[in-house]
């Protein structure tokens, strides 16, 4: 496990970030240093401040304002874990608690919300219109983040749903952003869910999703290319056989199972909850009878079970880090949690060299399909 160290006006914490062992890749940037900066001045102006901490990255904001016993909410199930791992290395910092997700979002009023900006300027104005609901009226909203991963147009997404007070000079290639409460909320906003239509054998299916999830306005085209071997894998299984939508995202490819065979049980699961929430609210308008569970987690729950077929189009990128990291440990998950005959569909960038690192998990690995950018692989285990 690499750490390294990070150090504020309240101390040093000890961080690692999971999954990778680059010593190159740190838990913690410089904009949440900027953000515990201003986020420790902020709250001396307050008599007991209630702070809510927004989509901490591996636990630097929550650990570092620890002192305040701050609420946690954030959309990646990366976070819970990543902060009992560095609470673990930070003994003299009491433990933070729980950490929400939007699955069940925590109630205001706040008198200090410190969040980190995403990358995405839909989520990021979604974000902005659900905290104008739990902010207090005199409450104080400090966001930052790298400036260049902060969205397109983010003065005017800004500008649009909140009072901003102060553009913070920028430090270390960072930016924080004062703000006040603003009037713009998420009732009525048309931002909030944005889809297409699938069309299949069975007809058109409407595929909607929330800001944080991934291609949510159009079928992404690795999932395209997937989709036609995903039909005919989920047509040749017995009634009663399990399928998993790893890293589900809308849920595009377990739906298009769902369409060939209503008599499968379903499991969809994503590391971001509002991928979650969008895939319960798809099956659910299309297929209300359907057999299917959804879990909000890093990967695949310990006590899942074992599957028939996986499903699985991995991400390649983590914030602003662009590997395989990821997909490798769902691959080794996935093996794990295939029953014997089962198998996995996954497609992958060409460039990621997939046919070599599945091999690693997988005895029979058979390439069925590609374009000049990615590749469908099948996977299994004699």
């Amino acid at each position: 496990m690499t750490t390294a160290e990070l150090v504020f006006s309240q101390g040093r914490l000890t961080l690692s970030r999971p999954g990778t062992g680059d010593p190159t890749l740190r838990a913690w940037d410089a904009a949440d240093e900027l953000l515990l900066e201003q986020a420790i001045d902020a709250a001396a102006g307050f008599d007991e401040p209630r702070i809510l901490v927004v989509d901490d990255q591996f636990g630097a904001l929550a650990l570092g304002l620890s002192q305040f016993s701050p609420t946690i909410v954030a959309d990646s199930a990366v976070l819970p874990s990543s902060l009992l791992t560095n609470a673990s290395l930070n003994p003299g910092f009491p433990a933070p608690g729980p950490v929400c997700s939007w699955i069940s979002p925590p109630a205001g009023p706040f008198d200090l919300v410190v969040m980190r900006i995403p990358r995405q300027a839909d989520y990021l104005a979604w974000l902005l219109r659900w905290l104008n609901g739990v902010i207090a009226d005199s409450g104080v909203l400090l966001a930052g983040g790298m400036i260049k991963h902060l969205p397109a147009k983010s003065v005017e997404v800004f500008a649009e749903a909140v009072q901003t007070e102060q553009v913070l000079p920028a430090r270390k290639k960072a930016r924080v952003i004062r703000c006040r409460k603003g009037a713009a909320t998420l009732a009525g906003w048309p931002g909030a869910w944005s889809g297409y239509a699938l069309t299949g054998s069975t007809g058109e299916l409407a595929v909607q999703a929330l800001p944080a999830v991934f291609a949510r306005e159009r079928l992404d085209i690795g999932s395209r290319l997937l989709l036609p071997h995903v039909a005919k894998a989920a047509s040749a299984l017995q009634a009663g056989d399990s399928v998993l939508d790893l890293a589900c995202g809308n849920g595009v490819l377990g739906l298009a199972a769902l369409a060939e065979r209503k008599d499968l049980q379903f499991r969809f699961s994503d590391v971001s909850s509002q991928a979650v929430l969008s895939a319960r609210h798809n099956v659910e308008q299309a297929f209300p009878e359907a057999h299917a569970s959804f879990s909000h987690c890093d990967g695949i729950d310990a006590d899942a079970g074992a599957f028939d077929l996986i499903l699985l189009n991995p991400p390649f990128h983590e914030g602003g880090v662009v590997g395989d990291h990821i997909a490798l440990r769902l691959f080794e998950q996935a093996s794990e949690h295939l029953k014997p005959g089962g198998h996995m569909l996954m497609v992958g960038n060409r460039h990621l060299g997939y046919h070599r690192s599945l091999r690693r998990y997988f005895s029979c690995v058979e390439q069925l399909d590609a374009s000049p950018k990615f590749v469908v692989f099948r996977a299994g285990r004699r």
